[in-house]
C-alpha cells in the first residue's frame, strides 16, 4: 500500500513510525526509571529499621564495599531524588510524544480523505 501513497503521505507515515518507536523507547526507559526508584525507595525504608551501628555494604561494580550508614542514606536519597525528577521529566516526554503522534496522525487521515465527516457511509 506504501507504493500507492502520495510522497507526502508516505512521508508523514514514516514519521509516524519513528515516533511510535520513539515511543516504545521514552515507555521502556521510563519503567527501568520506575523500577529502579521503587528498589532505592524500598532501600530507603528498609535503612529505619537498621541500627546505624551495622556494618553497612556499598555495591560497586563487582565490589561489595564498606560504607557508613549516613553515607548510605545520604546516597540513598540522593538516588531517589534524582530518579524521581527521572521518572517525571520521562512522563512529560511521553505525554508530548503521543500527542505529536495523535496530531501527525490526524494529518495523514485528513491527508488520505478519512478526515472525521468524510468516511465512508458518512452521510447515507
Amino acid at each position: 500500500m506504501q507504493g500507492n501513497l502520495p510522497p507526502e503521505a508516505q512521508e508523514k507515515l514514516e514519521e509516524l513510525q519513528d515516533l511510535q518507536e520513539t515511543a516504545q523507547q521514552v515507555a521502556a526507559q521510563k519503567q527501568q526509571a520506575e523500577t529502579n526508584l521503587q528498589e532505592s525507595r524500598t532501600a530507603l525504608d528498609e535503612l529505619e529499621d537498621v541500627d546505624e551501628d551495622t556494618t553497612m555494604y556499598r555495591e560497586v561494580g563487582e565490589l561489595l564495599v564498606k560504607t557508613g550508614f549516613d553515607e548510605a542514606q545520604d546516597d540513598l536519597e540522593e538516588k531517589v531524588s534524582s530518579l524521581e525528577v527521572r521518572v517525571e521529566t520521562l512522563e512529560k516526554q511521553e505525554e508530548r510524544v503521543q500527542e505529536q503522534f495523535e496530531d501527525l496522525q490526524g494529518e495523514l487521515q485528513q491527508m488520505l480523505g478519512g478526515g472525521p465527516a468524510g468516511g465512508p457511509g458518512a452521510g447515507a
